[in-house]
């Protein structure tokens, strides 16, 4: 039974799309050949990539590659959920983003899949109370790719971060599964106290552009908030809600808006 579980463990349909993907990127493009060989086909799974891609993003003079390597291997291996985490999100990037074409895009291009990488490492080692060296991966994420995630915040599976520029995060902010944000949002706090003050993105929410939730509000699942909006304060499940202040203007246009990323105010799939 145990060498029959082993077999099973093994197939990884994300992993093997990856490798068939990189085999053809250096056929195509010789020139790519170090860099695809390097970041995946010289590993054996994917969380090695992974943590060889962290390593060699975030590494400075303050830290080395081999320091990050060695941190994000024992992430991997003591939290199977975050290489769970990592391969619904390159499904959602590859299902959401007309601009991905394949699986090996995110892990090897794409900033706004690699800084929820590197978020999810730090936010591990922040629940492990190694907060000095999660707040490190934090300044390293913001300098590198342009997005501020607090490794506090609670982020879901099947998270897309769309252009991935300007992006804030909170430190007790809760986004949920199957979340798209696109670029310029900020999921922000109200005042200066040290108490519960960032929102609550549920499932399925697509937030647009520039958009600024700000304060412990709720944001019901699978609503849309328009791009350049502010909301301050609760948004019901399903609705779509636009302007500054943000106020319910519809329905959100389909069960799976952060899907489909339909933008237009009124449409309809």
């Amino acid at each position: 039974m145990a060498e029959k579980r082993a077999k099973l463990s093994q197939i990884d349909p994300v992993w093997t799309r990856i490798l068939e993907e990189s085999r053809q990127a250096v056929t195509d493009e010789p020139l790519l050949g170090g860099l695809v060989h390097g970041c995946i086909l010289h590993h054996e799974t994917l969380e090695d990539a992974l943590s060889y891609r962290f390593a060699q993003k975030l590494a400075s003079g303050e830290m080395s590659e081999q320091l990050l390597r060695e941190i994000a291997d024992a992430a991997y291996a003591a939290d199977p959920e975050l290489g769970q985490a990592a391969r619904a999100d390159i499904i959602a990037v590859f299902e959401r983003d007309p601009a991905c074409h394949r699986y090996i895009q995110p892990l090897i291009f794409f900033k706004g899949f690699q800084a929820i990488q590197a978020y999810r490492i730090g936010h591990w080692l922040w629940r492990q109370g190694r907060r000095d060296l999660a707040y490190f991966v934090q300044m390293r994420v913001s300098e590198q790719f342009g997005v501020d995630i607090h490794p506090a915040c609670r982020v879901g599976k099947g998270l897309f971060l769309d252009h991935a520029h300007a992006i804030v995060i909170g430190e007790t902010a809760v986004v949920g599964d199957n979340v798209s944000i696109l670029h310029s949002v900020t999921l922000g706090g109200t005042g200066k106290e040290d108490e519960d003050r960032h929102p609550k993105i549920g499932n399925g929410v697509l937030i647009g552009a520039g958009a600024k939730v700000l304060g412990n509000i709720e944001i019901g699942h699978c609503s849309r908030i328009a791009a350049g909006s502010v909301v301050l304060a609760d948004v019901p499940c399903c609705k779509t809600v636009a302007g500054v202040p943000a106020k319910v203007v519809g329905e959100a246009g389909c069960d799976q808006p952060s899907v489909s990323m339909n933008q237009l105010i009124g449409a309809r799939e």
